[in-house]
């Protein structure tokens, strides 16, 4: 480890993350379930059929705590979730523990639990167990949120970050950077011209409609902290594949192409928390996109690269002018505290 002390940039889902999973997480903990490395972890049980189970866990720190497009609530549930359906599974119940700094005013965690309902409601999950626990003011951030999700996985379905194969296309559900920026701006005290919104929404019901479609999907991944660039470059690492990608098939709205030139940050690197990536086998692209694009939260989707037999472990972005370059992990963060 180069840090003798925990980094804000050890959270940020970057390299800094990375390394700290595999040099001090895994040194201890290391088992061949978590060693896969996706999103969920999935395993057979006798108990569950032909099916599959598959469980996930993550904590959500964002600050502010509502923010356009959703809130500290609505992000976990939906974060959950979409944590179980890039494994393909079908979400089925959730956990909720809450942390809360004393003086959190009740209307505002009420206004919170609410919307996890109405999240839960859309996804079709159950929050079946939790736990609170209240800390002294000053020792919290207002309120942090804790879940861990289970789900099925169906008999056939084999998608992880191991499984992209040289030839694969690879689609992208979305415009990109929504969420990080809504949540920066706010944060920051920023107001534009233009509405920059979360895009924080439950995405099995888009990846159930993925799932019926004839395309043969390898790889289901949610760019959330580190953005498309950092789940890329996850892909390429699991798959020891190459990816290449179009910065002009990348889609990005005005608002926020706008917001990342004004503030000089990358759009690439910044957090989504609606959008997915599908790496599919080339015959299956044209069903997959049919699919993708009957549903709301696929209307924009499009086909952005290729995955590679060259530069294994490397993404490589051909630039708006047809220069190419590698596209990395950062080792920081562009927008800490984004989930």
């Amino acid at each position: 480890m180069a840090s003798e002390t925990v980094l804000l940039a050890h959270g940020s889902g970057g390299r800094l993350t990375h390394e700290l999973v595999r040099d001090l997480f895994f040194r201890h903990l290391s088992n061949p379930l978590l060693e896969v490395q996706d999103d969920a972890a999935v395993w057979s049980v006798a108990a569950a059929g032909p099916s599959r189970l598959a469980l996930t866990t993550d904590s959500y720190v964002v600050s502010p705590i509502f923010f356009p497009g959703g809130d500290i609530g609505k992000l976990a549930v939906c974060g959950t979730v979409n944590d179980l359906a890039m494994v393909g599974a079908e979400p089925l119940y959730l956990t909720a523990g809450f942390i809360i700094e004393e003086g959190l005013p009740l209307a505002d965690l009420e206004r919170v639990v609410a919307s996890m309902a109405d999240a839960c409601r859309e996804a079709g999950v159950r929050i079946v167990a939790g736990d609170t626990k209240v800390v002294d003011r000053g020792k919290a951030d207002r309120l942090f949120i804790n879940t861990a999700g289970v789900g099925r996985v169906p008999s056939g379905v084999n998608i992880s970050g191991a499984n992209a194969r040289p030839g694969d296309s690879v689609i992208l559900s979305g415009r990109i950077g929504e969420h990080g920026l809504a949540v920066m701006s706010l944060r920051e005290g920023i107001e534009f011209s233009f509405p920059l919104v979360s895009d924080c929404a439950p995405l099995n019901g888009l990846v159930s409609e993925i799932l019926k479609s004839e395309g043969r999907v390898h790889c289901l991944r949610d760019p959330t902290r580190g953005g498309l660039a950092t789940t890329l470059n996850e892909i390429a690492g699991q798959s020891r594949a190459g990816i290449e990608i179009q910065e002009s098939l990348v889609p990005v709205s005005e608002g926020v192409r706008a917001a990342c030139e004004m503030l000089g940050l990358d759009p690439l690197y910044a957090a989504n928390e609606g959008r997915l990536v599908a790496v599919v086998a080339p015959e299956g692209e044209d069903a997959v996109l049919e699919a993708m694009q009957r549903h709301p939260l696929g209307r924009e989707a499009g086909v952005i690269g290729r995955v590679s037999s060259s530069h294994p472990g490397r993404v490589v972005l051909e630039t708006a002018y047809g220069g190419r370059r590698i596209l990395d992990m950062l080792s920081g963060a562009q927008l800490p505290r984004i989930c």
